[in-house]
């Protein structure tokens, strides 16, 4: 039987979970395409960002996890473009030929054409963005300590979180927490009556994809946290130091973290007939691009509407990209066996999301946890989700630190500036 080669764009939650999966059988020669070289767990950044997590406790470097599987290979550079009729694919590094190709590239921040705030916001999507949110956060305490005008000042110390689902929640949680616990310790010279966390979303509700239960209970949380929540308030822009919304409110600040809408990544060369909702490549019940026999996308870049519980398509969650990547796998080596496939059905295995310490809500099925109990399955969920033991070892003692003593030292303001010429 012929080895099949197969191309992966894309290393995150389905890519790596198909590319595991795959590389146990021997049909199969693999390729995975990153533009970066290491794999990263995204529900963890914002802990990146606010100095509780070090980069590497949630990053894996690709060469490193595929040194035992003699059938997989790695290929570092940005995906360019696909030649359906040809069986290529463009990247930075070179072209690349496939029997079968498989998307998971996820998704971007979707600015929703405002410019001014694709320019000026922050954004939560990589280990890259929360290393400069990290530097820009702590760059402006810095500054804030020296500032005697009280005006700016306030600018300078208020924050606003836009989009309310669980990034925006976790990462104003932790904020509030910290200037509750640390910086008061770390920046005397500031006064608590500055500092002011916002946390923003054009829904009437936060955690949209949750239980009203969790969405009540999470929004009473921030609130008692001093965290102000505005809802039905969409940003419309923010220039010079302003955050506009919809309503004609502005605030003042000079950091606006941008976690209010993801659009799947482009795709040249794909037709746009396939494109769907949020640009989501259209697929059917096994991850099949709609009009193709051999090219594929997995997790949050596609659009399945032959699952019957979810006939407008997947949530955009970790789990889908998971269990699509397993579940392709296990076909890929059904039609190699001359097989049939097995239709994808995804099972929901709940969604949760952390408010601040001790602070949580979980919805699993049939059952809903808040508080204590929720704080400690997330720590689980998501310690056992890491990549490998060491990252799982790493994260567990910076957590254990963390929680018995409200802190942890890994504040550092690290810009990569290119030094100035010998003289």
């Amino acid at each position: 039987m012929d080895v099949k080669k197969v191309v992966i764009i894309g290393g995150g939650f389905g890519g790596i979970n198909l590319a595991q999966k795959l590389s146990r059988n021997k049909l199969f020669q693999i390729v995975l395409v990153d533009k970066n070289n290491y794999n990263f767990f995204p529900p963890l950044l914002y802990q990146v960002a606010t100095g509780f997590l070090e980069a590497s406790n949630i990053s894996y470097p690709f060469r490193k996890f595929f040194q035992d599987k003699s059938n997989l290979r790695f290929s570092l550079g940005a995906f360019e473009r696909i030649f359906p009729d040809e069986g290529r694919v463009a990247t930075e590094s070179g072209d690349i030929y496939y029997d079968y190709l498989i998307f998971a590239t996820g998704t971007e921040s979707n600015y929703f054409g405002m410019e001014n705030v694709r320019a000026n916001a922050v954004p939560m999507k990589t280990v890259q963005d929360a290393l400069a949110l990290r530097n820009h956060i702590l760059r402006l305490k810095e500054v804030a300590a020296k500032e005697t005008d009280s005006a700016a000042r306030r600018r300078l110390l208020s924050i606003v979180v836009a989009g309310a689902g669980p990034t925006g929640v976790e990462i104003s949680g932790m904020l509030a927490e910290m200037h509750k616990s640390i910086f008061k310790k770390d920046y005397p010279e500031l006064r608590k009556e500055d500092v002011q966390i916002y946390l923003v979303d054009a829904l009437p509700v936060v955690l949209n994809p949750m239980s009203k239960k969790s969405q009540e209970e999470t929004l009473a949380e921030l609130r008692g946290l001093g965290i102000e929540v505005l809802l039905d308030h969409a940003v419309k822009d923010y220039a010079n130091g302003t955050v506009t919304f919809a309503t004609g409110k502005t605030i003042e600040t000079e950091t606006l973290i941008w976690t209010s809408g993801v659009t799947a990544t482009a795709l040249p060369g794909l037709p746009e007939e396939v494109l769907g909702k949020g640009k989501r490549v259209m697929v059917d019940a096994y991850n099949r691009v709609k009009g193709s026999d051999n090219i594929f996308a997995i997790g949050d870049i596609c659009l399945m509407d032959a699952d019957k519980k979810y006939p407008n398509g997947h949530p955009q969650l970790a789990q889908v990209a998971i269990q699509q990547g397993r579940n392709l796998a296990h076909n890929l080596r059904l039609w190699q066996e001359g097989k049939p496939p097995r239709e994808f059905r995804y099972v929901d295995k709940g969604t949760m999301a952390i408010i601040g310490v001790n602070k949580a809500v979980a919805d699993l099925p049939g059952l809903h946890f808040k508080g204590l109990i929720a704080y400690f399955l997330w720590m689980v969920v998501h310690l056992f989700s890491l990549i490998r033991y060491r990252n799982q070892i790493k994260t567990f003692y910076n957590w254990m630190v963390a929680f018995f003593t409200r802190d942890q030292s890994l504040r550092f303001i690290l810009d990569a500036k290119p030094e100035k010429p010998a003289r």
